[in-house]
């Protein structure tokens, strides 16, 4: 932190006091955490459309036909996609 600000900013003892800042933050630290343990592979699916995942994009400036969003459905066997223009109501 003291490398990023200090191309910026600079003030008396600012090392010591950036240095105390950050020993009192709030946050958790990794060193306290357990171990997540080793990752698991997701299993595959055995055929294309028997798992897929869904994702809308919102947001999006309105088309003359009235759509601003887009609805996503992905296919994890064959990795495909449809992207589908939605109206959001």
């Amino acid at each position: 932190m003291y490398q990023d600000l200090k191309q910026k900013f600079w003030w008396t003892r600012m090392k010591r006091k950036i240095a105390k800042y950050v020993s009192e933050c709030d946050r958790v630290k990794a060193d306290h955490l357990k171990p997540a343990g080793m990752l698991q592979p997701l299993a595959l699916p055995a055929w294309k459309w028997e798992d897929i995942h869904m994702d809308f994009i919102v947001g999006l400036p309105r088309t003359q036909k009235g759509y601003d969003s887009i609805w996503v459905i992905i296919d994890r066997f064959t990795k495909s996609a449809h992207f589908i223009p939605v109206k959001n109501r």
